[in-house]
């Protein structure tokens, strides 16, 4: 570590009980560790005797707190939490000894990823050749293990051991987690007592969206059961007792409800089979099927450890109220499903007994229950969007369609809108509207909700109840720069109003999401601009991915994989244009941001010179009716009426093309055109009309300054043409409608170029994130700062203040320090308010 480099504080907690002379070995060994910044406790469980005076006078480092009850593994660790003051916790247990890199090879794994809550350190037997804790593995039926515990480490392959990887949980015999996740999930479950509270934890941390790193630098070595072995013996049942019960405990809590509803029967009869199959006990001896003799109503001897598995469901049943509690918080609080996990159990179908009985029990249960489908469950997305969806949809549905489309052929994907309108083609995943109180059923379902417009502001349930829930922001259009040119007929109070509710909308998503989608390398600039005003781009965020690719991806709109094909009528049936006119089709709507006058304008010069060309606007009137109607389209028509162009040369169709028709009419068409004005909107926009001209194969004539007008350039498209350039314009489209070899060369090259917007490769980072969706670093629950400044006192203070008042005076005089003196007075008083 680096000289002067802060170093968080590290409480490390030991756990004593009636083994005062391995903790006081322990305690000392951690004393003797490089780490600069620990807190040594030790927490005497009611050994009773003079355990605890022993410690205290042995290591006087040491805090020493004693319980007056003895509550076990668990609750001891807790109560020293509770008494901690670092922002790590270590949990070492007191038969272990720590290697010198034990602490500072955790911390420097916190540190540098802020997404992992916890690590596993690598432990060994305490000679340093026997494998104890190299990796996490859990059973379908809750039974969490060691893998290669109790092998040779020679026997182990190296990538096994010595590679650093997450795991579904860690040993608490050597265990490191971050403090304030650990307060959040209230530590460890103190009704396990003993065993499995470990493997509850992390199984928790992971459901959570935090990861739980196996760090093989951060070393221990263990005497294995060394405290279990003084205080009871194998063959009284207590541990068989505790596994049993503590493995469906953690079951019952932590599986999903359709998870559970298989394998919560199947393990509870397997634990029963394991029992009888441990005690060898005769199943058949009371089944009167088998035969009469005579009557015995004497005793059946049941060795301990069979009776342990019996007792411990009969333990379980007893225990399920308060579960049920906890049960509820935890799947209220997930946000990762079971599938997401199966990587992190590794075998989960390992019957984990050797016994012939127990095998054959093991197997006709996977079967009977189908066990191998409990973790396969599909995840669960909800697709949100405000547009409505029918035959004829504009962009964001048209987007919100093809993402769901997507998404199903991995997931379970339910599209939903909140517009009225909806009726919509077939389609391979659910489809429905509803407006926001219809939205909670459809939220607390999903695993993860995508959405766009201004649909988060429809659900406060998605900021209250379900803050926990992954939350995708597909922010691919900037409303509130559309919204400085279509609102320039307001009047200038409300013009700024909407503008700043808008804002806020906007606001409210990227402060809420744990994933963007933006349009365009420009796009992404911009919203990471935003994000950083907002206070998102934080210290965590930054440290999780420098890069924020796992933040923000460009996600462009796209287009169908498969090429056009016609399918019926296009334009020139349509609106009676003859099949040898050379065709500008203006696919999309008319707003006020785009500049459909120059256009115009730019057709009337070219048909003085081509009396066969013809201009196509696609769509006048809006698919969704809750889009108020723009001045601008109703002025293109007029200015098009004015110079005699309507129905001649300019072609305006009133009613929007049906989604499922838009080829017929590109495929009709011999150009694409988008015109607009040289504005801020346009800087950030992507049109998405010109995909369908990549679509279609149309070369393409576009006003410079948008993204779109760079690729046509860098790829010989078309032809770029200045803002509000109507001779130059004119010229653009002459030369795409008739220079034949010029044409020729664009439609190879946007063959080429239209294969990178399919949507399949467009949304790959979409697919990826909803393949592993986790919490923004910075939303996972119980994050905070490992490292804190410490606190200006005594003479530094007064250092500080008179060269502040040095300043102040030299800056503005008396009246300057006055104002500064009084603004933090008011910063103090509402600090003390904040905390009282």
């Amino acid at each position: 570590m680096a000289v002067g480099d802060p170093q968080p504080l590290v409480s490390v907690i030991v756990v004593n009980y009636r083994g005062a002379d391995d903790t006081i070995t322990c305690l000392r060994a951690l004393e003797g560790l490089d780490y600069p910044n620990t807190e040594l406790i030790c927490v005497d469980n009611a050994s009773g005797g003079d355990d605890a005076a022993r410690i205290r006078a042995a290591v006087p480092g040491a805090k020493i707190i004693e319980s007056p009850v003895n509550t076990g593994f668990a609750g001891g660790c807790n109560l020293g939490a509770r008494h901690a003051n670092g922002t790590v916790l270590g949990f070492l247990n007191n038969d272990a000894r720590p290697a010198p890199a034990w602490i500072s090879a955790a911390v420097a794994e916190l540190r540098a990823q802020p997404a992992v809550a916890a690590v596993a350190s690598k432990v060994l037997d305490w000679d340093g050749t026997g494998t104890d804790f190299v990796d996490a593995g859990l059973t379908w039926f809750g039974m969490g293990y060691k893998r290669h515990a109790g092998s040779p480490l020679a026997d182990v392959p190296a990538a096994e051991h010595d590679v650093a990887k997450d795991v579904l949980f860690g040993t608490g015999s050597a265990l490191f987690v971050r403090a304030a996740v650990f307060a959040e999930l209230d530590g460890f479950d103190e009704r396990f007592f003993m065993f499995y509270e470990d493997v509850d934890l992390g199984w928790r941390l992971n459901l959570r969206g935090w990861r739980v790193r196996y760090v093989p630098e951060s070393l221990t070595y263990h005497r294995h059961h060394g405290t279990m072995a003084a205080v009871d013996a194998l063959d009284t049942g207590r541990e068989t007792f505790l596994l049993e019960r503590n493995a469906l405990a953690a079951l019952y809590k932590n599986l999903s409800d359709e998870s559970l509803a298989r394998a919560l029967p199947a393990a509870l009869a397997l634990a029963v089979r394991r029992a009888t199959a441990r005690g060898g006990i005769d199943a058949d001896q009371l089944d009167l099927e088998k035969g009469v003799g005579p009557v015995d109503t004497s005793d059946v001897a049941i060795p301990r450890t069979a009776l342990a598995g019996v007792l411990a469901v009969d333990r379980f049943v007893e225990m399920l109220p308060s579960l049920a509690e906890s049960r509820a918080a935890e799947q209220a609080a997930r946000v990762r499903t079971d599938a997401d996990l199966l990587p992190l159990l590794r075998k989960a179908l390992e019957p984990a007994y050797p016994l012939p009985d127990y095998l054959r029990a093991h197997e006709i249960l996977v079967e009977a229950f189908g066990i191998e489908q409990v973790f396969g469950q599909r995840r669960k997305i909800l697709v949100l969007t405000g547009d409505s969806i029918t035959e004829r949809m504009a962009g964001p549905a048209i987007r919100a369609w093809n993402i769901a489309s997507t998404l199903a052929t991995e997931h379970d994907v339910h599209l939903m809108t909140t517009n009225p309108l909806v009726s919509p083609p077939p389609a391979a995943f659910r489809i429905s509207s509803g407006k926001h109180r219809d939205l909670d059923g459809p939220i607390a379902w999903a695993d993860v909700i995508i959405l766009q417009g201004h649909v988060l502001e429809l659900a406060p349930s998605l900021k209250k109840q379900h803050e926990h829930k992954i939350v995708v922001a597909d922010v691919y259009d900037p409303m509130h720069l559309e919204l400085l040119e279509q609102g320039k007929d307001a009047p200038d109070d409300q013009r700024a109003l909407d503008l700043a509710g808008v804002t806020r909308v906007l606001d409210a998503q990227l402060e809420r999401a744990d994933f963007f989608l933006c349009a365009s390398e420009r796009q992404r600039h911009f919203w990471l601009g935003h994000l950083a005003a907002l206070g998102r781009l934080s210290p965590r965020l930054y440290d999780a991915d420098p890069t924020t690719q796992s933040l923000l991806a460009v996600v462009p709109f796209g287009l169908s994989p498969q090429a056009p094909v016609r399918t019926g009528p296009g334009l020139r049936s349509s609106l009676g244009i003859g099949e040898s006119d050379r065709v500008v089709l203006w696919a999309g709507g008319v707003y006020s941001w785009f500049d459909p006058l120059t256009l115009i304008r730019a057709f009337d010069l070219l048909r003085h010179r081509r009396d066969d060309a013809r201009l196509v606007f696609l769509g006048m009137k809006h698919p969704n009716p809750e889009v108020a109607e723009m001045d601008i389209g109703a002025r293109t028509m007029r200015l098009a009426d004015s110079l005699g162009l309507t129905d001649k040369n300019v072609f305006f169709n009133e009613q929007w093309v049906p989604y499922s028709d838009r080829q017929n009419w590109l495929l009709d068409a011999d150009c694409g055109v988008t015109t607009h004005y040289e504005h801020v909107e346009t800087t950030f926009a992507f049109r998405t009309r010109v995909l369908d001209y990549l679509w279609s194969g149309l070369p393409i004539v576009t006003t410079d300054g948008d993204a779109f007008a760079d690729l046509v350039r860098a790829e010989n498209l078309g032809v770029v043409v200045p803002a509000e350039d109507a001779a130059a314009l004119a010229d653009a489209l002459e030369k795409c409608l008739y220079d034949k070899e010029f044409t020729a060369g664009c439609v190879e090259r946007i063959r080429v170029v239209a294969q990178r917007y399919a949507w399949p490769e467009a949304l790959k980072p979409l697919v990826e994130f909803c393949r592993n969706p986790r919490p923004a670093a910075d939303r996972l629950p119980g994050g905070a700062d490992l490292t804190t400044s410490e606190p200006v006192r005594g003479a530094a203070l007064v250092r500080r203040d008179l060269a502040l008042v040095r300043e102040y005076l030299a800056a503005g005089g008396p009246g300057e320090l006055a104002r500064r003196a009084a603004g933090r007075v008011t910063k103090v008083a509402r600090e003390r308010l904040r905390r009282g």
